[in-house]
């Protein structure tokens, strides 16, 4: 396997940390001990863990190796590890400290399939890999652990009653593992859980997302030689694109905040042979739970409509499905604070350098560099992504941030992301990120009247008669998903 174009020492990976930011002293002085600092000192294993996971890009379910390190650091720190939770057997709890309230912090670790990147500013695949963490799920991993190691420490120096939890969630990225979790009750007696992102810029603002249900069509039909007999064959590839005709009929009547796309994951090998199946692998995005089951249930109309026309046959497989976000503004405006406090990404000449280079490949989309080392503007909006962390939110009140892992500019999913997920760059957001949650984590420990109110208004907000539903229904976790 080729090597990344850029890798560190540990004595160089300790070094790029303390060039960030420094973190206002005002905000966490009067804790006596101070988490940042344990986050500061663990310099050297963000970028270890962050590197190594980078190294692996498993694609969800598949997470072996990563989600085998990620415990074995966890274990390492005197954490009680439970892994092969809600009979997923990459997913884990791990769990130190007693009594008082139990904080949670999402530790998410797969890549994405199709791309891959090595950590150069130009575009470099990798022979013979075929992922890439073009999400910077290596960074949330590694980050997580970190904030969770720290807080741990806070703990036990200060003798704080309380539970800290990392939870090692698998396949966000279609798979919906924090969905099964959910389903399963992991969350049920958590107070508070945090969870963060990678990004191009810094902000802790309440974002929300969209509700999702993803499915993969499956066409059958009756193969013939496509010249000789051609009256005999039933093209499942004609199924599943008139299908995809109807559908994209049907985007000229959808809300203007829903989202719909595919891929034909499957349509014949051969243009002379009539394909006797085919696979058309559909996503349904939109702001409400109700909304993605009104387009969805056109969708599947589409799809019936487009096997009775073509005389084929039609069957369906509900691979995913996420809850939208459910923000907290208490919780939000808090961690705003905190971030602020913890301020950017200073790049040191090194990397402002290898930052233009690769900001040449943006065009238009390339951001100042200088925005990397401010906090955005806090404001509650409507993101278009989706996430599984959306049904935790549902569970227990959540709150998240964002950090400048990635040049600004760049787009989540493009080489772009992967190159610096696996670059100094990536390492000192994640630091930021995981700084940010620690001095969250520990203001909710010591902070009971904010963990009432955030309850209060994730209560308020649910209902008196919420009642948790997953919107992909009662099936089992795919492991086999990305196989």
């Amino acid at each position: 396997m080729k090597l990344p174009t850029t890798l560190f020492t540990a004595s160089a990976m300790a070094a790029f940390v303390f060039a960030s930011a420094p973190v206002a002293a005002d905000d966490h002085s009067a804790m006596g001990v101070d988490p940042v600092a344990f986050v500061e000192a663990d310099a050297d294993r963000t970028a270890r863990v962050a590197q190594q996971l980078w190294e692996f890009a498993e694609v969800g379910y598949l997470e072996t190796r990563t989600t085998d390190l990620l415990q074995s650091e966890l274990a390492a720190e005197g954490f009680a590890v439970e892994r092969g939770i809600a009979e997923i057997p990459t997913a884990f709890l791990a769990e130190w400290g007693e009594g008082g309230p139990v904080i949670a912090i999402l530790a998410e670790m797969d890549a994405l399939p199709g791309i891959n990147q090595s950590a150069s500013a130009t575009r470099d695949q990798i022979a013979g890999k075929h992922a890439g963490h073009a999400c910077g799920h290596n960074l949330f991993g590694a980050g997580s652990l970190t904030a969770a190691i720290a807080v741990k420490n806070w703990l036990e120096e200060t003798g704080t009653p309380g539970r800290i939890r990392l939870y090692g969630t698998p396949a966000e990225e279609g798979g919906s593992g924090k969905v099964y979790m959910t389903r399963a009750g992991m969350f049920d007696d958590v107070d508070i859980a945090i969870h963060w992102h990678a990004d191009d810029e810094n902000s802790a603002a309440a974002r929300t997302s969209l509700a999702n249900r993803s499915a993969k069509f499956r066409f059958t039909g009756i193969s013939a030689h496509a010249a000789g007999a051609p009256e005999r064959g039933r093209s499942a590839l004609d199924g599943a694109e008139a299908m995809n005709m109807m559908a994209n009929m049907l985007h000229e009547h959808m809300p203007q905040d829903a989202r719909m796309h595919y891929v034909i994951t499957s349509g014949g090998n051969a243009p002379n042979v009539v394909p006797d199946f085919a696979e058309v692998f559909y996503y349904v995005r939109h702001p409400d739970p109700d909304g993605v089951d009104a387009i969805w249930e056109r969708l599947e109309q589409a799809a019936r409509g487009a096997a009775m026309g073509t005389g084929t046959e039609v069957t369906w497989e509900v691979i995913h499905g996420n809850n939208p976000l459910l923000v907290n503004e208490t919780l939000a405006k808090v961690m705003d604070a905190k971030l602020r406090s913890v301020g950017g990404v200073e790049y040191t000449d090194a990397e402002r350098a290898w930052a233009e280079q690769l900001q040449a490949s943006l065009g238009d989309a390339a951001l100042p560099l200088e925005s990397a080392l401010e906090v955005g503007e806090y404001e509650k909006s409507l993101g278009y992504g989706s996430t599984d962390v959306g049904d935790v939110s549902w569970a227990t009140p959540t709150v998240g941030v964002r950090t400048a892992t990635w040049v600004p500019g760049t787009s989540a999913h493009s080489w772009q992301a992967v190159a610096a997920s696996g670059h100094s760059i990536g390492y000192k957001g994640t630091q930021n990120a995981a700084k940010a949650m620690s001095l969250m984590a520990v203001e909710l420990f010591t902070n009971p009247q904010l963990r009432a109110d955030a309850k209060a208004e994730f209560e308020a907000a649910r209902g008196e008669d919420y009642e948790y539903r997953s919107l992909l229904g009662d099936r089992e976790p795919p492991l086999d998903y990305r196989k």
